[in-house]
């Protein structure tokens, strides 16, 4: 089984470093799988769920902002604006958020607000999703 070197990063944080046997991200093209030896790229990252799998565990998940990910020479780096384990994810506040944002977006407010609240909803709901909680 081989293996590539990732970093994973969000903004405030390093989330994961080391080696990773797969790794998929969500990006504007729909979800990169990428293995060993993968060709060089850069890619916009779209928040989703991202998946890595280290040598020694099975298939981690995450759910991970809007960023990138580059990929030189059988190393990956993502960079993110967050990233938290499912553990890591309240899902009472994801929930507060989620009907936050769809009153926001029932208030027919300016077009910028209506889109903030619509990237506030798909984040909240992602991180249900991670989470594997019940969305309504």
């Amino acid at each position: 089984m081989e293996v590539f070197q990732a970093h994973i990063l969000a903004a405030d944080r390093s989330f994961y470093e080391g080696p990773c046997v797969s790794l998929t991200v969500p990006t504007s093209d729909g979800e990169q799988g990428i293995l060993a030896h993968h060709s060089d790229m850069i890619a916009a990252v779209l928040p989703g769920t991202l998946r890595y799998q280290t040598p020694e565990g099975p298939v981690q998940l995450a759910a991970v902002s809007s960023g990138l990910v580059k990929i030189e020479k059988n190393e990956v780096l993502v960079l993110v604006d967050s990233v938290e384990r499912p553990e890591e994810i309240n899902a009472a506040r994801a929930r507060r958020e989620a009907d936050q944002a769809r009153e926001a977006m029932l208030q027919k407010k300016s077009r910028q607000e209506y889109q903030l609240a619509q990237a506030s909803l798909a984040r909240a709901m992602n991180r249900l999703r991670v989470k594997g909680t019940e969305i309504k």
